[in-house]
């Protein structure tokens, strides 16, 4: 190719996505003098949902800039907290984060969740259709262009996976409101509306319940509650920061 040469700096908190010969500065980078910035970024292997902002000679432009011999770009991450307009913050989340969407949940976060792989089309044109932000560690599905918007996972830890999301869209904590199965909302319930669901022993001992306004399932402080409880007041805490 003999097109316009480019130098490109990945900023280090996006490095995961590039080439490692990529990782440690400026490099050099061919470009055809047609495509955009965003199509340039995307080719190295970055999703534009990670991108906050594209800098060039020390200038901010549009991801549709088209990047001119000798140019200096420098590719910075989202800041935090992200602003995500035009609609209510709300989640989606793939059949891998399972256990992140339960937590949420607790929280009371609107999180979605796909429990079954329906593909890459049908999660991004979900998100699109309901405005919600899609949550992933895939990052081929991050590309997609009819995506509303989305963000990457960056850990496997489940606890770390919170972390991340919460410092990094701030949503408001509503923790106790939600169904974690079914993500619908919970209102208080009389012993007798869920007493089919009431092992002899949980009906004797507790007298506080709620009850899921979609699914119907049924809620009370049983022997998982303490761990949930650390959940949340951990949640809690990290926003009190």
């Amino acid at each position: 190719m003999n097109g316009p040469e480019i130098q490109v700096d990945v900023a280090p908190g996006l490095t995961l996505f590039v080439p490692r010969v990529r990782r440690a500065g400026p490099t050099a980078l061919r470009v055809d003098g047609k495509a955009t910035l965003g199509h340039v970024v995307e080719s190295l292997g970055v999703p534009l949902t990670e991108v906050g902002a594209l800098v060039v000679d020390g200038r901010e432009v549009a991801a549709g800039h088209v990047p001119a011999d000798g140019e200096s770009v420098t590719v910075r991450p989202v800041e935090r907290p992200q602003r995500v307009p035009g609609a209510p913050l709300r989640f989606l989340l793939d059949v891998h984060l399972g256990t992140l969407a339960r937590r949420l949940r607790l929280l009371g976060v609107d999180a979605a969740y796909e429990s079954t792989d329906i593909g890459d089309p049908a999660l991004a044109a979900r998100s699109a259709a309901e405005r919600r932000v899609l949550l992933s560690r895939d990052r081929g599905l991050l590309h997609r262009r009819e995506l509303w918007a989305g963000a990457f996972v960056y850990s496997t830890a489940p606890d770390a996976q919170l972390d991340d999301v919460l410092d990094r869209f701030r949503p408001e904590l509503t923790p106790w409101t939600r169904c974690t199965a079914c993500n619908g909302p919970l209102h208080p319930a009389t012993k007798a509306e869920v007493a089919d669901q009431l092992a002899g022993g949980t009906r004797r001992t507790v007298d506080v319940f709620a009850r899921c306004g979609d699914c119907g399932r049924a809620y009370w402080k049983g022997a998982h509650h303490e761990q949930l409880e650390t959940i949340v007041t951990r949640a809690l805490a990290q926003f009190a920061r």
